[in-house]
């Protein structure tokens, strides 16, 4: 056990405790560069709650709060964390045992390694071996201690601790470094070869389709169970959904290993997160899954007409969506008032009330309900809505005690939007926190609303390209489109609009966004057709789907059925290419930080960031996306995983974003990755490869194929790529081992003199890079010529220099001629 992690304990329940403090106002404003961290991936705003509580317990003995309890069991699966991280809404102290039994073969000192974010106690035999209490948020500290170990069994407990806000990296890692030999031996309720085969099933265990648009969920596994065990399955959306889970039970019996779960109709549409537990005698564990479910075939194809189709919109979301005050919206537009739909409205304020993280996200819509429909809200409700509007903290220079996150443009620009709306819904009342009536409240708003309209004319989008974000930024933009007091407001809020929906265009593939994201998370990336996005582009130009997670598609379609929004005709074309293919350059976030490129034709579609924050480390950035075919599946990414836990909530994860960002060059159907990771991260690049969502695959040694529809792709590697075979991912994701790797991507097209894979392959199956001068990456591509893909970022090729550094934020689209 020597250099290794103890990575096997039992757990007790999270001991959670909110932690209020005085409410004060904050100084700071908007910050467009929040995650483009200077250290790590560490996040530097602080708010007073954490600066009391390091006051209070930085470099100090953790205080323990609860009494020692171990309830369930830890399984590893390749992580060397005990993670229990998750997103916390208001400030709240989370603690917990956990315990682990080392079986030594002689008596001696061992030297550990504790690491951490918050603080941990560590105790060897009921003794306290020490303590740390770095109280970093979010950022992992490490401390050394020696403990003093008897031969045979030693019980090791610690108590782990930490204020979690928002999101909170909760986890401790134990490195047993030296001492005598050593194993973990947990005690367990079966007998070993059970536990064992129980550890092995969920191991293995994956689901037999990438993602489900019909017929039966299941997972499978290829280790059967010797004994009957009992299942218990929990499916619930990301950290931000307010659904209440589905629950399944049922038995399991010795020898199977397909666990069918319902019809995908019968399941709740978006990315989902399946916990599932298996439990023989009084042995238990588990393992989370995650799948998107979409109701494609419920949904069918969309109306023919826009007016049709903005209708479908609205339906589908009061019909279908979470219960919300964007599905209120939804249904109060179209007539479907009462109790039911005031019952949504009432169960969001809550979180109004009491100031959660992302409430500003219920809040605008609401604003919209009570302005457009107040009449149509029961009286009493309608009163406790304009308390709760009243008592809100609209930004952070008013007093308060929340973690509300104020400093990404998308929160920033709904703070202000509500602060302004809410202001001239209520003009001559005085608000709470502000103590300004509401017509100074509304003033305060709209001069900060033009000063974010002036950043967003400048700069566009932060959190560049972001699929996630776009919805937010609409959400708000809508409001302001069809509420704003001021003409002014409403006219630049529909350019902006616009403005967005042209990105979007520009980026979809087929209805599907494709290409580099400033910040993207896994039920994001893998939620390819139930994302909002794919709503809002089928709504539009009648390609996409609807999942049941929405934020700006009723808004958008109310701007076009009762405002008078114009979509311009021509941004259908590009969204849904037929016989051409685009190049378009752009940049965004404040002063051109993230410069991007895209290009796409009617079967194939590559994004990318060009000259990004080369090896530094990343936070969520996905930096390049492809799409092939028709299938919304078939697409491809590739990073470095900044975790080994799958499903977990790191920023970056195990797929959403970078912990450490490639070098990264395209041209046209050709990019190059190259990746030079941190020591301290996982030591191997990966990609998403679903091969059951293409139509014929090819993998073997350094190279992998695959076709889907009349578009291929060949992802190269200067190691062999590893396919994987067993857990969440298999069948679906591409390894190449080491942290210094180089992947070559290149797309192609079916034609007359290459109408089968193996052709394709035969043509573009020995792509190679090589160094050049100065740092200089060289490719000779069988189509483009030699590709030189300069140390500054610049690509010359074909007889033309693209230079990153003069892309504009207005960017610039080229149709060009695709061979055929």
């Amino acid at each position: 056990m020597a250099g290794q992690p103890i990575v096997y304990w039992r757990l007790g329940s999270i001991a959670e405790q909110r932690y209020d403090v005085a409410d004060q106002p904050m100084q700071g404003e908007m910050d467009p560069f929040f995650f483009l961290t200077k250290h790590k991936n560490f996040i530097p705003h602080e708010y007073p709650c954490r600066t009391q509580f390091a006051a209070e317990r930085r470099g100090k003995r953790p205080q323990v709060s609860a009494e020692f309890g171990a309830e369930r069991i830890w399984l590893p699966f390749a992580s060397p964390r005990i993670d229990l991280s998750g997103f916390w809404f208001r400030p709240t102290v989370l603690g917990t045992w956990a315990e682990t039994t080392i079986e030594a073969a002689s008596a001696g000192e061992a030297l550990v390694r504790l690491r951490t974010c918050g603080g941990a106690t560590l105790f060897t035999n009921g003794e306290e071996a020490g303590w740390m209490a770095p109280y970093g948020r979010n950022l992992e500290s490490a401390e050394h201690f020696k403990i003093a170990l008897k031969a045979g069994r030693n019980d090791v407990r610690i108590w782990f601790d930490d204020l979690a806000e928002r999101d909170a990296r909760y986890y401790f890692q134990l490195d047993y470094l030296s001492g005598p030999a050593a194993s973990v031996a947990l005690p367990i309720e079966v007998e070993s070869g059970v536990a064992d085969a129980m550890e092995a099933a969920l191991d293995d265990m994956h689901f037999d389709h990438p993602a489900y648009d019909g017929g039966e969920v299941a997972l499978v596994t290829g280790v059967a169970l010797p004994r009957d065990a009992q299942v218990e399955i929990e499916i619930e959306g990301d950290f931000m959904s307010i659904e209440t889970p589905v629950r399944f039970a049922f038995d399991l019996p010795a020898g199977q290993t397909r666990l069918p779960i319902a019809d995908t109709e019968q399941l709740p549409a978006d990315f989902r997160h399946f916990k599932v537990a298996l439990t023989v005698a009084d042995h238990a564990v588990s393992r989370v899954f995650g799948v998107e479910i979409c109701h494609a075939r419920r949904q069918g194809d969309a109306p023919e007409t826009l007016t049709a189709r903005i209708d479908e919109a609205l339906r589908e979301v009061a019909g279908h969506a979470e219960a919300d005050t964007v599905r209120a919206l939804a249904r109060l537009a179209i007539g479907r008032q009462g109790a039911e739909t005031d019952a949504m409205i009432s169960g969001t304020l809550p979180a109004i009330e009491d100031c959660h993280d992302c409430a500003d996200f219920i809040l605008v819509p609401l604003l919209w309900c009570r302005k457009a429909y107040g009449d149509r809200l029961e009286a009493t409700l309608r009163a406790r809505v304009d308390n709760a509007i009243l008592g809100y903290r609209y930004w952070m220079d008013e007093p308060g005690n929340d973690v509300q996150w104020y400093f990404s443009e998308n929160h920033a620009l709904l703070f202000h939007t509500a602060a302004y709306i809410a202001g001239g819904l209520l003009p001559d009342v005085r608000f709470v926190r502000s103590g300004r009536l509401g017509r100074e409240q509304s003033a305060v708003g709209a001069a900060r609303v033009r000063a974010w309209l002036d950043h967003f004319e400048a700069w566009e989008m932060a959190e560049f390209n972001s699929a996630p974000y776009f919805p937010i930024d609409l959400k708000g933009l809508c409001a302001l489109y069809a509420l704003a007091p001021d003409k002014d407001i409403a006219e630049r809020a529909g350019k902006a609009i616009i403005r967005l929906l042209e990105i979007v265009a520009r980026s979809a593939h087929r209805g599907i966004l494709t290409g580099a994201q400033g910040r993207s998370y896994e039920h994001t990336l893998r939620a390819a057709r139930s994302l909002e996005l794919s709503g809002i582009c089928r709504m539009l130009w009648g390609k996409g789907n609807y999942g049941m997670r929405f934020h700006a598609l009723p808004q958008l379609a109310l701007c076009l059925r009762d405002h008078d929004l114009s979509v311009p005709d021509g941004l259908a074309a590009i969204a849904s290419l037929t016989d051409t293919a685009w190049e378009w350059t752009f940049a965004q976030g404040q002063d051109r930080f993230a410069r991007l490129y895209h290009y796409k034709t009617r079967d194939h579609a590559m994004g990318s960031a060009a000259g990004y924050r080369w090896n530094q480390w990343g936070y969520q950035e996905t930096v390049i996306q492809a799409r092939l075919g028709k299938n919304p599946d078939a697409q491809i990414w590739i990073n470095h995983p900044g975790e080994v836990l799958q499903s977990g909530y790191g920023r970056p994860s195990y797929w959403g974003g970078s912990g450490t960002l490639p070098r990264l060059h395209q041209y046209r159907d050709l990019a190059v990755v190259s990746f030079s990771c941190s020591d301290e991260q996982p030591d191997f690049t990966h990609a998403w490869f679903p091969a059951r969502a293409f139509d014929a695959v090819q993998v073997g040694g350094d190279r992998a194929f695959a076709q889907s529809g009349d578009a291929f792709v060949m992802l190269k590697t200067d190691v062999p790529l590893t396919q994987v075979v067993a857990g969440p991912t298999a069948g679906n994701e591409l390894r190449a081992a080491g942290r210094r790797t180089t992947w070559i991507i290149r797309l192609g097209d079916r034609n007359a003199n290459r109408p089968a894979l193996d052709a394709w392959t035969a043509v573009f199956g020995d792509l190679s890079v090589r160094s050049g001068p100065d740092g200089e990456l060289i490719v000779e591509d069988p189509e483009y010529g030699t590709v030189h893909f300069l140390a500054d970022a610049r690509i010359v090729a074909e007889g033309r220099t693209l230079d990153p550094a003069n892309w504009t934020v207005r960017g610039e689209a080229m149709r060009m001629k695709h061979r055929e």
